[in-house]
């Protein structure tokens, strides 16, 4: 048995146990939740599908921008449904979007020159693995550019983000290690439809608020599951 965190190319013989952010059907890993397939089944992080929620959040911590940046890798599979959620949600907050597109290092830094060049108040990271990598890097830019920053993974708060908010990877772990141990013991992948994350968590960044000269609301901060002091 194999433990996987992208679409197996492995023998159809073999039982397999993934996980993912992604949405596993849209991405063509499995046919249907409740019934993946013979020999594969897993978790889903639903790390994407939440950046409507990510704009309202960044509109609440900086309440007084009325223009939000969206970076984004225009490579990656979920850039175009994440780009349509986080502009809806802006045009329903009556905010301007701006859109930065980076799929390498060097482009990331010419992202953020877009952003301030467009008077960006505060900037949206869309969760692509490429800029998980790339957390360090983007966070000093955000923080250097007095960027306001928030992200669905908690790496990203914990790296010097302003804040994140998604599923509770630990959670999600601990549920692909139970179906692990069952398809171990002998289950059939076939009977176990995918997981998908309950666990939400909002982790806020008070010493980056503080760099940034932010004052957090205490509503948001009674909200938090965790705050970085």
């Amino acid at each position: 048995m194999s433990v996987v965190k992208a679409k197996p190319v492995v023998p159809a013989t073999i039982p397999m146990v993934f996980a993912m952010g992604g949405d596993p059907v849209r991405l063509g890993v499995v046919a249907r939740l409740n019934r993946p397939g013979d020999n594969i089944t897993g978790v889903s992080f639903l790390i994407n599908g939440l950046a409507g929620k990510l704009v309202e959040l960044l509109h609440e911590l900086v309440p007084k921008a009325t223009v939000i940046g969206f970076l984004i890798n225009p490579k990656g599979a979920n850039a175009e449904s994440d780009t349509r959620e986080t502009q809806a949600a802006a045009d329903t907050l009556g905010l301007k979007s701006v859109l930065a597109k980076a799929s390498t290092e060097s482009e990331i830094e010419s992202a953020f020159t877009t952003l301030v060049q467009q008077q960006v108040g505060a900037v949206f990271v869309e969760p692509d693995s490429f800029f998980t990598d790339q957390r360090k890097r983007i966070v000093t830019l955000a923080i250097r550019h007095a960027l306001p920053a928030i992200s669905q993974l908690r790496a990203f708060a914990d790296a010097g983000g302003l804040a994140s908010y998604g599923a509770s990877i630990t959670a999600a772990n601990r549920q692909l290690g139970n179906y692990t141990g069952r398809v171990l013991k002998g289950a059939k992948p076939a009977d176990l439809p995918v997981m998908q994350s309950t666990r939400f968590e909002l982790i806020i960044n008070l010493q980056t608020a503080k760099v940034l000269g932010l004052e957090i609301p205490w509503t948001l901060s009674a909200r938090a599951d965790e705050v970085i002091e």
